[in-house]
């Protein structure tokens, strides 16, 4: 019981914190809605670079950066399944 009163001094106290995490949760949601908008442009890439090979059967041309997104996308993955990046495990906070 002591600790759940603790815990509303510290909100009424800090209610920076609780703006500051409301955020952090906000930018999931935007993440997301980013992350799906997405379809449609890989969608319309990966049709503009067929349609560029038909007609230039014979081209080394790189139409979208595919290796550049693919590392992206292999970052993003890391930071969000892998341990290489979470200073909250380590910090007193």
């Amino acid at each position: 019981m002591y600790k759940y009163r603790y815990k509303l001094k510290m909100n009424e106290a800090d209610p920076g914190r609780a703006q500051f995490q409301e955020r952090r949760m906000q930018a999931f949601k935007e993440i997301e809605a980013r992350i799906n908008n997405l379809y449609p442009l890989l969608d319309n890439a990966k049709d503009e670079t067929a349609n560029y090979y038909k007609e230039n059967p014979q081209s080394y041309a790189v139409v979208y950066g595919t290796d550049l997104i693919l590392d992206l996308i292999k970052d993003i993955e890391t930071i969000l399944k892998g341990d290489e990046w979470k200073p909250y495990k380590n910090s007193l906070i």
